[in-house]
């Protein structure tokens, strides 16, 4: 009597592989090769590099920027104060820090000239109720490269007050000076005409750029005889 049927048995020679999942047989682990890892290394510094150039630029950008500013804001200012200055100009004499009386406006055609630029001007508010004149002695020279404004306490022998930088990085100033019509490079005044119609301000920056501005004198006040000096 026929045995019972049986299935084909196992083949010999295959052998199955444990770790298998669903039927499908892993022959290597999952994972990077380094091919992939350079690649994506060499994008990761690409996109690094241009983030730091870019954070480098906005940087220079906004230095840039500031420094433009900056100078805009002197200049600005040197045109205010060089305005209420020049038309405030007053005629009187005044005396320096030895005692020499010396014109009530004096100016000189660069900052080697000594005194650049002197003279004496009204309105000087007296805030802090000081027993002084309304007429303030100013002057303005180009300490430690910069384009500064210096007051005097006192009309006459003082010393003067600590000076107040107004424009920075000014390589050359030259000065003019016009009366009746004709221009002069320095001032030293008259008894008919103590003071300039006009005055004249080239400044040349260390970066090479170079402003003209034009003054209008004593428009402040009326001209009047000399005061003479106290």
């Amino acid at each position: 009597m026929p045995g019972p049927l049986l299935g084909p048995g196992p083949r010999r020679g295959r052998k199955k592989e444990k770790g298998t999942t669903g039927g499908r047989i892993h022959t290597a682990e999952a994972g990077f090769t380094l091919i992939e890892v350079m690649i994506s290394l060499l994008i990761f510094g690409l996109l690094s590099a241009a983030g730091v150039a870019l954070l480098a630029f906005s940087v220079r950008a906004q230095g840039a920027t500031a420094a433009k500013l900056d100078d805009v804001s002197g200049m600005n200012q040197l045109t205010s104060i060089m305005t209420a200055d020049f038309a405030q100009a007053f005629d009187r004499p005044v005396r320096d820090e030895n005692g020499a009386v010396t014109p009530s406006f004096v100016g000189g055609s660069g900052p080697t000239a000594v005194p650049m630029l002197r003279f004496a001007r009204g309105g000087w508010s007296d805030l802090d109720g000081n027993p002084r004149a309304e007429v303030q002695k100013v002057e303005y020279a180009v300490i430690d490269g910069a384009l500064a404004r210096v007051a005097y306490p006192m009309l006459d022998g003082a010393q003067p007050l600590p000076p107040t930088a107004l424009v920075p990085r000014v390589k050359q100033v030259l000065l003019r000076y016009r009366i009746r019509g004709a221009w002069s490079d320095r001032w030293t005044g008259s008894v008919q005409a103590p003071l300039p119609d006009a005055v004249e301000l080239r400044v040349l920056r260390t970066n090479g750029i170079e402003t003209r501005q034009m003054f209008l004198v004593g428009t402040g006040y009326a001209r009047r005889p000399n005061v003479g000096v106290n």
